[in-house]
């Protein structure tokens, strides 16, 4: 199988890229991407996951034009395509940080709002609405889970993902370079815990005047980094063997022997 992250630079413009000349940008290269099997984008690519002033002013419905761009993108080049996140506005006005995946034909096969939303007491954890749903989507030869950049940092969700078949966890993100040193590590811990690959796809740039840690990551079931990327915008393309994972979880079975988080609380 065949995946490609697009490290996408968003950057602090000083009247430079719209947001309508990225979408064109990035559907461009969606479509120089006709011979992977999976294209993942960054989240929130759009407006940046550090731009909070942006959130309300450029949210969009489901079906906005992001939807329409990436959907069209993802049928011209034939591709199953995680089209990052967007801040979306659902119809009762609540702000969601949503991710949605196309089949090769651009059909909307799943969304996934964020569940665990950054900033304590201020930005996206004041915004934004905390999703609830546990999502996966059945690719021909993996099942990707779905999560989104903080959500890296909660164990329990990747548990919850991999009980409803996950083999392939897909993250986006826009994750600093601050805490560059942590995106490495929990990303290869997830691998390694839940005996699956991990996609895990970041901006490049500086945007709200956060520089970005780039460094998307492609890591399989043992923990092995089979490909990283630089700092800045590249696309990071890798081959991996989705059968790997049922090896790794047939020789080294460790899944079987939990203990906890199997049984509903007070059981």
């Amino acid at each position: 199988m065949r995946a490609s992250l697009i490290q996408i630079g968003v950057y602090d413009d000083e009247g430079g890229e719209s947001i309508d000349a990225r979408r064109e940008r990035v559907a461009a290269l969606v479509r120089e991407q006709s011979g992977a099997d999976l294209v993942v984008l960054p989240e929130l690519w759009t407006t940046g996951a550090f731009a909070y002033e942006s959130f309300g002013t450029e949210a969009e419905p489901l079906h906005g034009p992001t939807y329409e761009a990436m959907a069209k993108a993802a049928s011209d080049a034939g591709v199953w395509l995680h089209a990052g996140s967007i801040p979306e506005r659902d119809p009762d006005g609540l702000l969601y940080n949503t991710s949605l995946v196309f089949s090769p034909s651009g059909e909307l096969t799943a969304s996934y709002r964020k569940i665990h939303r950054f900033g304590f007491d201020k930005g996206e954890a004041v915004l934004m609405s905390a999703g609830a749903e546990v999502v996966t989507v059945r690719l021909p030869s993996t099942t990707l889970g779905l999560a989104t950049c903080y959500d890296l940092r909660f164990p329990e969700l990747f548990r919850r993902l991999v009980d409803a078949g996950a083999e392939t966890l897909v993250i986006p993100a826009g994750w600093p370079e601050r805490r560059r040193s942590h995106w490495t590590l929990l990303a290869q811990a997830r691998a390694v815990e839940n005996q699956s690959y991990v996609l895990a796809c970041g901006t490049a740039g500086t945007h709200a005047g956060v520089p970005q840690a780039g460094h998307s990551i492609v890591v399989d079931p043992w923990g092995e980094v089979l490909a990283e990327a630089g700092p800045d915008e590249e696309v990071l393309t890798v081959e991996f063997d989705p059968g790997k994972v049922g090896v790794t979880r047939d020789q080294f079975p460790a899944l079987k022997d939990r203990m906890l988080g199997l049984e509903p609380p007070g059981r």
